[in-house]
């Protein structure tokens, strides 16, 4: 064969004793003849230090490459394995440590798709690659001999088997796990070299009404069809994967901004232009796409995900067959932070016990006596100052979060009424928690079925909460009153609920909104609403709350409007659980 390129190398492995080298896998000769084929194999040894690679002279034939030049150092010869299977190769190799028969070297084997004219090219051969490497005195990888071999027509039967680990089955396009390891290994280049990539998400658009219209078995054509239209017009060496159900994911080797937009709109001229022919008939699809530029503007695959998706939200939200490229936004990143730092003090408060009750009355507005107090909740400090649910709320519900803060408050509530057999309290529950079984579940273990607190507990739903699903909301009231509570709607006004609606879910109160209460002395038609309200809520038996109650004038005409009970800061500003003792609320 000929000998190797640069037999400079063939030295042992550094700090390896020659007396232990295994012969048939390290010898001075470095003659291979006998066990490789002239065609088919070659060999190599790497200097993992220096990063140089002494090939046997028939690698440039076996391989296909223009030049031993390209294949002789370790990082021209990683560019030239398609980018899906860089961390294989790596794993592979080292993924095991230098513990197991350092001396004789850490054996190695691995498959990968090489491409010989480069990753724009679209020549590919699969080869094996197999040896030894040995590590230097701090275990780290010093040396390295192996043999490469094409792999002949037996691997494709074995790599058919395989074929699903790494393929989408649908689409026939790379799965999001290899989709994600191909973006990491981009990622990892374009550092290095410094060379842009850019990273696509495309969306199908109308998929929801086709899946709706014709069936999903048709909208799983149409994705299908979009995939391959996407292929077609991919350079050679870009790659596209399905992210998720109706989401690609491309990445656009050695792309700069201008170039990314050019390669968004000739994806979505060409899904545009594609009449779609289905089993169910001609359809059409169009796409809207969201790009970002790495390592510029994205330093981690999980960087470089979330703002493609977030340029993608922006290009739905302008209008259909879009795109946009990532903006960096100094306020949506101190928006992001603020949400996580928020999220983690919700969850040390919830971890920590440091969720606290506070206490505004509901009065009878005939003589202006506590009947009913609301439970707000609060978030204790380590440093011991409060904060008001308003301003961590709305991002836990966002988050997920707002069935274990209901959960714990309907603890601290259930907790409360039976230290107070006297009072009656109001509890606010989420969206979330209206259908979530687990929360009801754990009133009736938390009450232990006694009717004597839970006839004391009012659950309020919104209004906007009570109606997106009505049929779940009428189940879930049934079953709280089954319990032995009694419910109410809060936010009454805010949204679209008829009377109607509220005889069928069967509530016992209405809390008007204050947006219709706080300029009532001076707003007529408010007055007109709240009477209509009163007279509507009394001939359906449904008591009246009227909230953000500021003044004395606002309950005297509220009263004489009819309505049953009184909350605002006129009647008292929310108060810890300890003053219930007090002459005001005793």
């Amino acid at each position: 064969m000929g000998g190797f390129y640069a037999a400079s190398a063939a030295q042992p492995a550094p700090d390896v004793p020659r007396s232990t080298i295994d012969p048939l896998t390290e010898s001075d000769s470095l003659d291979l003849i006998g066990i490789l084929s002239a065609i088919e194999e070659t060999a190599y040894i790497w200097d993992i230090v220096s990063d140089r690679i002494d090939w046997e002279s028939n690698a440039p034939q076996v391989l296909a490459v223009p030049s031993i030049d390209e294949i002789s150092m370790g990082a021209g010869f990683q560019l030239l394995i398609a980018a899906e299977h860089l961390s294989r190769r790596t794993v592979a190799m080292f993924g095991q440590g230098a513990a197991s028969d350092a001396q004789r070297g850490i054996p190695y084997r691995v498959q990968y798709q090489f491409m010989p004219l480069g990753r724009r090219s679209n020549k590919s051969v699969w080869i094996e690659d197999h040896g030894r490497w040995w590590p230097d005195q701090q275990g780290q990888p010093a040396r390295a001999r192996g043999v490469i071999r094409i792999i002949n027509d037996r691997y494709w039967e074995e790599q058919r088997l395989l074929y699903r680990n790494d393929h989408d089955e649908l689409t026939g396009q790379l799965n999001r796990i290899r989709l994600t390891e191909a973006l990491g290994a981009v990622l990892v280049r374009a550092e290095r070299t410094q060379q842009p990539s850019a990273f696509l998400i495309a969306a199908v658009n109308n998929l929801a009404v086709i899946n709706e219209s014709f069936g999903y078995d048709v909208g799983d054509e149409v994705i299908s069809a979009t995939a391959r239209v996407i292929k077609a017009k991919l350079r050679g060496g870009d790659t596209v994967g399905r992210y998720s159900s109706n989401k690609f994911g491309i990445i656009l080797n050695e792309c700069g901004p201008g170039a990314m937009r050019i390669a968004a709109e000739r994806f979505m001229k060409a899904v545009r232009d594609t009449s779609i022919r289905s089993s169910a008939c001609q359809l059409s699809a169009t796409l809207s796409i969201g790009g970002v530029v790495i390592p510029d503007q994205a330093g981690t695959i999980h960087q470089v995900v979330g703002h493609a998706l977030q340029a993608l939200d922006k290009a739905k939200y302008k209008r259909f067959d879009c795109f946009m490229a990532y903006e960096p936004s100094p306020l949506r990143e101190t928006a992001r932070q603020r949400n996580i730092s928020i999220a983690d003090d919700v969850i040390s408060a919830l971890d920590e016990n440091r969720m606290r009750l506070v206490l505004q009355p509901m009065v009878r507005a005939h003589d202006h006596t506590p009947a009913i107090f609301e439970c707000l909740l609060r978030m204790e400090q380590p440093d011991g100052t409060l904060v008001s649910a308003g301003d961590f709320i709305a991002v836990a519900e966002q988050l997920g979060l707002s069935r274990l803060i209901d959960r714990r408050t309907l603890e601290l509530a259930i907790g409360l009424l039976r230290a107070n057999p006297s009072i009656n309290l109001s509890l606010n529950i989420s969206s979330l928690t209206s259908s979530d079984h687990q929360w009801m579940v754990a009133l009736h273990r938390l009450s232990g079925g006694d009717r004597r607190l839970t006839e004391r507990l009012t659950i309020e739903i919104t209004e906007t909460a009570a109606i997106h699903d009505l049929d779940q909301s009428i189940a879930f009231v049934d079953l709280l009153k089954e319990l032995g509570c009694r419910v109410a709607i809060d936010d009454f006004g805010a949204g679209y609920t008829s009377f109607r609606n509220l005889k069928l879910l069967n509530v016992d109160m209405v809390k008007i909104d204050g947006a219709f209460v706080k300029d009532i002395c001076r707003d007529t038609s408010d007055q007109v609403f709240i009477k209509t309200m009163v007279e509507l809520a009394a001939s359906f038996g449904l008591e009246t709350v009227a909230e953000w109650v500021g003044d004395a004038e606002t309950a005297d005409l509220l009263t004489k409007a009819g309505i049953t009970y009184l909350q605002g800061f006129h009647f008292g500003m929310p108060f810890e659980v300890s003053a219930l003792g007090s002459t005001r609320y005793g």
